[in-house]
């Protein structure tokens, strides 16, 4: 990719010890990107940071907490003090909890009277765990943009990329809370682009389909690494016939980051799940 333009950038990535993230953060850097590393786990960020300059490129790690101000603050002050001020945010860090989950795609009769060990129905979600999952996705998005916009106001090719899911379109079962949070996450992504526009920061969001990353494994595989029923049902309804990879996203940061190929674009909220959600089942 030639992306000249975004040499000697900073970026702050956080959520960058994931394995998205991670692939965000070690593609910008081999753009000449500078990249500040943000997980919450910073061994995890750490690692990612190693692998990037041992080939050759500029990145921190930092530990950060994107639920607390206190912590972003620190962050913004050591990135600024060694990297400059932030170019380039991505908002990466999200997740979901099993608590936010159910058992089964599908409410049945009987569920209520004929309790189940181990089976959870949607009257059985925790409220804390439904939270948690909108804490993660939605204020860690609001907080982390607060601390690092203030350094981007009045700043020329500076830009905001949110990461959404294609369960923001379409809400997939078992995952109600995951669902709505990153459905919040996209109409938060154009409320920003709007609010921001005339500040000069551009606002934007990628959203993945299925991905096989740390956090779904044992939702995909089996142990034997086989798939699993609910994975057969998602490559069958998927047209490409597989699941993403970190490289499939590469395209989509460089251009929305790169304002010579999108700067007239914001408020765009761009799926990436290999045709999912335009493929009927029939």
């Amino acid at each position: 990719m030639t992306h000249e333009n975004l040499k000697n950038r900073t970026a702050v990535i956080t959520g960058g010890g994931g394995v998205l993230c991670s692939g965000f953060a070690k593609t910008l850097a081999e753009l000449g990107v500078k990249v500040a590393v943000l997980d919450l786990r910073e061994e995890a960020a750490q690692a990612v940071v190693d692998e990037i300059t041992a080939s050759g490129g500029t990145a921190i790690a930092v530990g950060c907490n994107v639920l607390e101000p206190e912590s972003l603050e620190a962050a913004r002050k050591r990135i600024n003090s060694e990297l400059g001020p932030c170019d380039i945010l991505i908002n990466g860090a999200g997740g979901n909890n099993p608590k936010g989950t159910t058992s089964k795609d599908i409410f049945e009769e009987g569920d209520l009277d004929n309790k189940v060990e181990g089976v959870k129905t949607f009257f059985d979600l925790d409220a804390s765990g439904i939270q948690f999952v909108f804490n993660l996705n939605i204020l860690g998005t609001l907080l982390t943009t607060q601390c690092f916009a203030k350094d981007m106001i009045g700043r020329k090719n500076v830009s905001i990329l949110n990461i959404s899911s294609m369960n923001a379109f379409c809400p997939l079962t078992r995952i109600p809370a995951y669902s709505a949070a990153k459905a919040g996450v996209s109409n938060f992504t154009q409320w920003l682009a709007v609010h921001f526009a005339e500040a000069g920061i551009r606002v934007n969001a990628i959203a993945p389909g299925f991905f096989a990353t740390n956090q779904n494994h044992n939702l995909l595989f089996n142990e034997d690494g086989s798939l699993t029923a609910r994975s057969e049902k998602i490559i069958s309804h998927t047209p490409m016939r597989r699941f993403g990879v970190p490289e499939d996203l590469s395209g989509a940061l460089a251009f929305f980051c790169d304002e010579t190929y999108s700067g007239f674009i914001t408020g765009v909220i761009l799926p990436i799940y290999g045709g999912f959600n335009a493929y009927s089942g029939v």
